[in-house]
């Protein structure tokens, strides 16, 4: 069917159009509104907001919670990435390469938390770590190990790196799912002239299944770094709200408690760039980092 140059460019911007304002509305215009209250002191719900120019950044570099919420975010950020990876990639090989019966059952099992609300996991972690009826200490004490029974998300040593297990368990089946995908795409040819060169099972591994599954990790990476930065407030206000003593507080529960709890929506706002611009140069550093040439065999 033949089509004028019109009746395309009109297709075009039928398809264009909604996605462009809906990026608009719930993007671009949330963006802009951020960057213009964090130059005011506003309550929120008053009607009048006072100019006060820089002020909010000053305040920022001067407060001494702000260092600690990077570096609880980007503790998550690093946590996260090893250990969903590792464990993702390990799952995935052993369910593609070692033919195991169960393997639709178990892609099942490892994905399931996926389907779950991230309020459900945190309630449903915070329970497991309760230090009377949770099942850690309750495991603990069953075999022998009192001693290391402790209230975990109470204490300000252990709060933190509490909130790592649930958020790995939550996360690996999803990239497992698209590594298996990867490693499905990889050719038997290449892993039967591999093991005609003698090469073992980890050096099949190492040079023919990581490098031509590199796009996955890479995207997968980066996915867990920009939704850990931006996303990890809700666990951390499920099942901490930042404490104790502002031992969990990340960047997105900050802002939350400036701008929703202490009425303080243009500081909430200037955390908000701040949020922004270290997730951006984040990326592009990971990015930077990461790049290599395409490999084919």
């Amino acid at each position: 069917m033949v089509q004028s140059k019109k009746q395309k460019y009109l297709f075009l911007a039928f398809c264009l159009v909604p996605t462009l304002v809906m990026f608009s509305i719930f993007t671009l215009y949330p963006l802009v509104n951020g960057l213009y209250y964090s130059l005011f002191s506003w309550s929120g719900s008053s009607s009048a907001a006072e100019f006060t120019g820089l002020n909010n950044y000053v305040k920022l570099f001067n407060d001494s919670i702000i260092p600690r919420t990077i570096y609880h975010d980007y503790f998550l950020v690093v946590t996260k990435v090893f250990g969903i990876m590792i464990l993702a990639t390990f799952f995935a090989v052993a369910l593609t390469q070692l033919r195991i019966k169960e393997a639709p059952f178990y892609r099942i099992v490892f994905f399931f938390p996926n389907i779950m609300s991230v309020v459900v996991i945190g309630i449903l972690w915070s329970f497991i770590y309760n230090p009377s009826l949770g099942l850690i200490n309750s495991g603990l004490e069953l075999i022998g190990l009192d001693s290391w029974a402790r209230p975990w998300l109470g204490s300000e040593d252990w709060a933190l790196p509490s909130l790592v297990l649930p958020s790995v368990w939550a996360g690996i089946g999803l990239f497992m799912l698209m590594l298996m995908g990867g490693i499905s795409n990889v050719s038997k040819s290449y892993y039967e002239a591999a093991e005609i060169d003698g090469a073992t099972e980890w050096q099949q591994f190492w040079k023919v299944t990581l490098p031509l599954i590199w796009p996955q990790i890479k995207i997968s990476i980066l996915y867990i770094v920009i939704t850990t930065l931006n996303g990890s407030f809700i666990i951390v206000q499920v099942m901490t709200g930042g404490g104790p003593n502002n031992s969990t507080h990340v960047m997105g529960s900050y802002l939350y408690q400036q701008a929703f709890k202490q009425y303080n929506f243009g500081y909430g706002a200037t955390i908000g760039v701040m949020i922004l611009i270290l997730s951006l140069i984040t990326v592009l550093i990971m990015q930077f980092f990461m790049r290599r040439e395409k490999v084919e065999y």
